[in-house]
This record gives structure tokens, C-alpha cells and sequence, in this order.
């Protein structure tokens, strides 16, 4: 029996992991933003094992694979807000296992069109947290200079700057985002859509692989 799948999004700043492998963030107000629960794998779906030879970390992609298909698309929607991305990881379920999920995620991304990315892109702009970078320790002549660098982005490109940042330590953050806007802010249209498509794909494949290992664990509880 497929199981319901209250949501949260795991593109606010709560529901990331303390140390995030990925930003985004819009130099214009935000829309609306979604209503959000707190938990895309919320217990309503079975958590039990299912049988006593289960891996544990194989549990939360258990209940990802047992979800109605509608809560499974909203869950994927969280990771990447194309939903013809979402639908494909939807309708292509069970997953044996978490690699070939995320191998599946990773070939659904390199085949967005591109009202796909554009789509996914605007989504990106719902996320209410400070620009990127703007945490990160520095004077306040590099947080203006990243500000300044974040809106001539999108004044040229017309969405958000997006970046993966696996891997890089809270003080380089503010010198590689700036470094990277401005590298990137030479790049030509077309040139940059396939950039930030890649960029897109990272994060998403980082923020799925947090959503069904989270959920693992606490399955197995």
C-alpha cells in the first residue's frame, strides 16, 4: 500500500546539513514561498524494515520507493524544481539501491530542455535566505563587492547564481563565490545555461542523496 509523504523543503537553511554542499541565492525578493512541513519522509510511510536482511542504509530509500507517486514528486521537487525531472525519478521507481537512484537523478539532469532549467532555475528564487556568501566571514568591502557581483549576474543572465560548494570551508566561501560570479559573468548565455545546468545537477544529486540517507537513519531508529 503506498504510503502519503508530508514534505518540508530541503532548500531552507533548516533543513540543510550544518555544513551545506550547495547555495542559492537572488539578488530580487523572493516569491511566496511554499507552505513546508517539517519532514519529506514523515512517518506516515511504513518504517519498518523490510525483511530482517535490510540494510539499514537502504531503509530510507524503502520508503521513498513505497510513497504515493504525487508525495514522491513533491519530495523530488525539494531536491530540483523541474518536475518533468521529478516526474521521470518518480515513474521510474523502485530503486535497488541508492547508486542507481542517483545515477538515474544524474541522467534525468543532463536531459533537461531548456524550459526545464528555467523552470528549475525560477524555483531556486522561492529560497528565503540571505545572498550567498553573505554569511561568510570577510570585511565589509568584500560582502559589498559580492553583493554588487550577485545582482550583475542576474542583470545579465536573468536568474539566481547557482553553485556547488561541496567541500569548501566556511572562510574560502566568501572569496569562491565572488571569484566564481565573476568568472562566470564572462561566459556567454548559452554557455553559462549548460554551467549553471551542471551546477544544478551537483545539488541536486547532494540534496537527494541528504534526503534518503536522513531518512534512513531515522527509519531504523
Amino acid at each position: 500500500m503506498s504510503a502519503q509523504l508530508p514534505l518540508r523543503s530541503c532548500r531552507t537553511s533548516a533543513a540543510r546539513p550544518s555544513a551545506a554542499p550547495y547555495s542559492i541565492c537572488s539578488t530580487t525578493p523572493p516569491a511566496p514561498s511554499r507552505p513546508h512541513e517539517e519532514d519529506p519522509l514523515a512517518s506516515d510511510i511504513p518504517s519498518q524494515r523490510p525483511d530482517a536482511s535490510t540494510e539499514p542504509t537502504l531503509l530510507g530509500l524503502h520508503r521513498f520507493n513505497e510513497a504515493d507517486a504525487g508525495a514522491a514528486e513533491e519530495a523530488l521537487l525539494a531536491c530540483c524544481g523541474s518536475h518533468r525531472w521529478a516526474l521521470r525519478l518518480t515513474a521510474h521507481r523502485p530503486y535497488p539501491d541508492i547508486e542507481s537512484l542517483l545515477a538515474a537523478a544524474s541522467e534525468a539532469s543532463y536531459d533537461l530542455r531548456p524550459a526545464d532549467l528555467a523552470e528549475a532555475l525560477a524555483d531556486e528564487s522561492w529560497m528565503p535566505q540571505p545572498l550567498l556568501g553573505m554569511r561568510a566571514p570577510g570585511s565589509q568591502a568584500a560582502h559589498t563587492a559580492l553583493r554588487a557581483a550577485h545582482a550583475a549576474y542576474e542583470a545579465r543572465f536573468g536568474h539566481v547564481f547557482v553553485v556547488c560548494l561541496d567541500g569548501v570551508d566556511p572562510e574560502e566561501m566568501l572569496d569562491t563565490v565572488l571569484s566564481s560570479i565573476r568568472t562566470r559573468l564572462a561566459n556567454d548565455p548559452d554557455e553559462e545555461r549548460l554551467i549553471s545546468a551542471d551546477e544544478l545537477r551537483r545539488i541536486a544529486l547532494t540534496r537527494l542523496e541528504h534526503l534518503v540517507a536522513t531518512h534512513s537513519e531515522a527509519g531504523a531508529r
